[in-house]
């Protein structure tokens, strides 16, 4: 494929096989089969497809089996491109840039984990399960699906070992969330991935948790509401020195781009965590949905983040 990115993993396409209605599981190696960089289960990598689309996906593998990136794609005919990308052009064999993984679930040390996934959002919760798995971890997974679940190969052991319940709504409906939430233990970690109506739903009903032991992986950015406060800025690059300026309306992303600052950018959201930058100076407006309170502390996502100074300075 010509017009690869220069940045990035080169990875090449080892295997595709179909892992259930309108879903397709790929896996990725090194072009001379050497360990791939590490990841946390369920971490991202952002995949540079072919036409110059770029797309992130959640590792479904165990971070132990590091010889291989396994993602899994659902086709969104009403999509952005990037699922027909993977299931109309790409073959065995073909060649893809990827970025280094990110992110992640971190369920070392919680006594429990309950995972709740709406269809392909297994894909995440997968890999942490075949983590804790693997490390005798105790889990359940929960599984919301009409039909047949995807990925049932990978799903079959922890269903077997009765970790993983599967509930299909054309047959029995979708369970109510919060029984779901309230049979996990006080002090058990919890994490949700699938469909908006789903992520609204268990967002209410671990309102009560601690934060910092409530998960959510999002496949599409929340609308972002009208900031009335919001104001033009100057944008300081603090290794280049230079000064753009960011207009009412427009994105700090956007104007770096335009500017030509080379920022890697995927979401376009704030879910995915590919346009990180270190701010320095001034008092960011965070609108992401990916940053630790710890975090945005040194670091902003630039396709959502604003400034609430007429300066903001970043380590660019």
């Amino acid at each position: 494929m010509a017009g690869l990115p220069v940045r990035g993993i080169k990875t090449v396409v080892e295997a595709i096989e179909d892992s259930g209605p309108g879903i397709r599981m790929y896996t990725l190696c090194d072009p001379d089969r050497w360990e791939l960089p590490p990841f946390r289960p369920g971490a991202h990598i952002d995949i540079h497809l072919p036409g110059g689309l770029v797309r992130t996906y959640s590792r479904c593998n165990d971070p132990a089996d590091n010889m291989r990136y396994v993602v899994a794609v659902k086709r969104e005919a009403d999509g952005r491109g990037g699922s027909i990308a993977f299931h109309d052009r790409l073959r065995a064999g073909d060649t893809l840039v990827v970025s280094l993984p990110r992110g992640g679930l971190q369920p070392d040390g919680a006594p429990h984990v309950t995972f709740v996934a709406g269809g392909i959002g297994v894909t995440p919760l997968l890999s942490a399960a075949n983590y804790l798995a693997r490390r005798g971890g105790d889990f359940t997974l929960y599984v919301v699906v009409r039909g047949e679940p995807p990925l049932a190969t990978m799903l079959a052991p922890h269903r077997a070992s009765g970790q993983a319940i599967v509930y299909d709504t054309g047959v029995s409906g979708r369970p109510p969330l919060e029984a779901l939430i309230d049979a996990a233990p006080r002090e058990a970690m919890l994490a949700c991935c699938g469909p908006l109506d789903m992520l609204n739903a268990f967002e209410r009903a671990t309102q009560g948790w601690p934060p910092e032991r409530v998960h959510v992986e999002r496949f599409v950015p929340p609308p972002l509401p009208i900031d009335p406060e919001a104001k033009p800025f100057k944008l300081v690059l603090a290794r280049s020195q230079r000064e753009i300026e960011v207009a009412l309306g427009e994105s700090m992303l956007n104007a770096l781009l335009s500017a030509g600052i080379d920022i890697p950018a995927s979401c376009c959201g704030g879910i995915c965590g590919a346009c990180r930058i270190d701010w320095l100076e001034g008092t960011p407006v965070h609108r992401d949905r990916v940053l630790s309170p710890a975090e945005r502390a040194r670091s902003l996502m630039a396709c959502v983040a604003g400034s609430a100074e007429e300066r903001l300075v970043v380590d660019l």
